[in-house]
């Protein structure tokens, strides 16, 4: 499979950051972040990257001066994410080098449209010919992302969809060990509260389904005593 598209996210609210993450890695995406404008130009011109995302309204360096200095030694397509969202704004956005301009507050499923229209524009093909039908691909496990199924041992396996959404969030980032906390604000999107037996609970009614089929797969959702949960490849 061609390698994912890196893309760079500059926003100085972390709420903002973690929201873009999200959505661009549940569809196959490599993300770096950086919360203020010098590192944002360190990274741009130091790191080989498919796009930026850039807020404008930055500390250390101005949005506008990092899309303007990217541009004299870059091509790389550059979104604009910003509040700013008058006609005087967004003509000068695009008069300084950006290729697409986002105004606040957006639609995460959109800014992903609009990730993936401009990555097409710029070449980047050979990833979305791939990503028509992405699959995650494990010993006994396949899951079907756009098509929302999952085949254990060949045998489809029904799920509803937050437990779709559970195995999918986790697999796509295997070994790492996720807390009960991360899971509800970014799969069940609770923000501030959420009762952390929900995850248990739908946790336990994933493994039990997977192992209807084969035993191994269901271990590879793995207990992290005190901590959560990881999606481990078991042999």
């Amino acid at each position: 499979m061609p390698q994912k598209p890196r893309i760079l996210v500059v926003d100085d609210e972390e709420r903002i950051r973690r929201l873009v993450r999200m959505y661009l890695e549940r569809s196959g995406f490599e993300i770096i972040e950086a919360d203020n404008g010098k590192d944002a130009l360190e990274i741009a011109l130091n790191e080989p990257l498919s796009l930026i995302i850039l807020d404008l309204m930055l500390p250390e360096m101005d949005g506008r001066d990092v899309c303007t200095q990217v541009r004299q030694h870059a091509e790389t397509p550059i979104m604009m994410l910003t509040a700013a969202g008058d006609e005087m704004s967004r003509v000068h956005g695009f008069e300084i080098g950006a290729d697409d301009y986002v105004v606040k507050p957006f639609s995460p499923r959109e800014l992903v449209m609009r990730v993936k229209a401009l990555l097409k524009r710029s070449g980047e093909t050979e990833f979305f010919k791939a990503d028509l039908q992405q699959t995650l691909s494990f010993p006994g496990l396949l899951i079907h992302i756009d098509a929302r199924r999952v085949e254990v041992e060949g045998k489809e396996v029904s799920l509803t969809p937050k437990e779709f959404d559970l195995l999918v969030y986790m697999s796509q980032r295997p070994d790492k060990v996720f807390s009960r906390e991360e899971l509800l604000r970014d799969v069940w999107n609770y923000q501030f509260y959420g009762d952390q037996r929900t995850v248990d609970t739908h946790v336990k009614r994933l493994r039990e389904k997977l192992g209807q089929l084969s035993e191994r797969v269901s271990h590879y959702i793995v207990t992290v005593w005190g901590v959560g949960y990881k999606f481990e490849v078991i042999a």
